[in-house]
């Protein structure tokens, strides 16, 4: 099992999530952090940490964001590691709650 990064956290980015990671699974986009399911331990210490609620096990995601396990394994092979905390972008709170913002994922 693993955890995922959804829909919610495109544009928002917060990272409040990395720093709890016991195994440094999380990996950054331009505008979108994914968790490498490879590495991910099944830990759940992240998911209280997302201010946008973006963070689901893959067995609890829900029905129209199911694709976000194959976005999220096929980025964390791309895109680096991070590890530390970093300020979200400037309009972060803006964007929370909107939903189907796929087509704005900067790959």
């Amino acid at each position: 099992m693993t955890f995922v990064v959804a829909d919610n956290c495109i544009k928002c980015k917060f990272t409040d999530c990395v720093p709890v990671c016991p195994v440094d699974a999380f990996h950054e986009g331009e505008n979108f952090l994914v968790i490498n399911p490879d590495v991910c331990i099944d830990c759940a210490l992240c998911v209280p940490e997302c201010p946008a609620e973006a963070i689901f096990q893959d067995t609890e995601l829900p029905e129209q964001q199911k694709h976000y396990l194959k976005i999220n394994a096929d980025l964390a092979e791309i895109w680096p590691n991070i590890t530390e905390l970093k300020p979200a972008p400037a309009d972060a709170d803006e964007w929370l709650g909107i939903d189907n913002k796929l087509p704005m994922l900067e790959k």
